[in-house]
C-alpha cells in the first residue's frame, strides 16, 4: 500500500488564483482544502504575480505537498490575456522549484476529461463532480469555482498518477533547465 501523498492544484490567474490541496491516503483521495486568492484588489501586475508567490509558497508551508498539479494555459486569441496567465503560471511554479516539489502540467481539456469524463464540460459540472467523488459537504463548496478548479487538477493528477502519459514533470531548477534548454539563458 502507498504511502500518503499530498497533492497541491493550481488553477493559476491574475484575477484569481484557485488552489485546492488533496490527501491521498494508499489509493483513497480526500480533500483537505480549497480556496482562492483574490488578486483583483491589485492594480500593479508584478504585486499579483509577488502575491501568487507568496501564496503558493504559504500553501507549501503550510500543506507540504509531495507533487504540484498545475494547470497549463490554453491558447486563445488575447495574447496579452495569455501572457500574464502564463507569468502566473510561472510564479506558482518558480514557489514549488524552489522548494524542489515535483512539477505535473495538465491541459484544461485533459482535467476537465479526468473529472466529468467530457473534455468540454462546464466549470459547475466540473465542481459537482468532485463534490460526489470526494464527499465533500455542500458547506464546504465555494461559490468561486476557481478553487474547485485548482481542486480538479489535483484530483487529475491523483488519477493519472498510475498511469502517466506525457505531462511535464519538473524535480527542481535544474531538471526545468534540462529539460527546457532554448526557453533559459545560462
Amino acid at each position: 500500500m502507498k504511502k500518503e501523498r499530498i497533492i497541491l492544484g493550481i488553477d493559476p490567474g491574475t484575477i484569481v488564483m484557485g488552489y485546492g490541496v488533496l490527501r491521498v491516503d494508499g489509493n483513497r483521495p480526500r480533500m483537505e482544502a480549497m480556496g482562492v486568492l483574490q488578486l483583483n484588489k491589485y492594480e500593479d501586475h508584478y504585486l499579483r504575480l509577488r502575491k501568487i508567490f507568496e501564496r503558493v509558497s504559504g500553501l507549501i508551508d503550510e500543506y507540504h505537498p509531495d507533487e504540484l498539479a498545475i494547470e497549463a494555459p490554453f491558447f486563445g486569441k488575447n495574447v496579452q490575456s495569455m501572457l500574464k496567465l502564463g507569468r502566473a503560471q510561472g510564479v506558482a511554479m518558480a514557489a514549488a522549484l524552489e522548494r524542489d516539489i515535483p512539477i505535473f502540467e495538465y491541459a484544461p481539456l485533459k482535467i476537465k476529461m479526468a473529472i466529468t469524463g467530457n473534455g468540454q464540460a462546464a466549470k459547475e459540472q466540473v465542481a459537482g463532480m468532485l463534490q460526489r467523488i470526494l464527499n465533500i459537504p455542500n458547506e464546504s463548496m465555494l461559490p468561486q469555482l476557481d478553487a474547485t478548479d485548482g481542486l480538479a487538477a489535483a484530483v487529475c493528477h491523483f488519477l493519472q498518477s498510475n498511469n502517466p502519459v506525457s505531462e511535464k514533470k519538473y524535480s527542481g531548477w535544474k531538471d526545468y533547465i534540462a529539460k527546457n534548454p532554448g526557453r533559459t539563458k545560462k
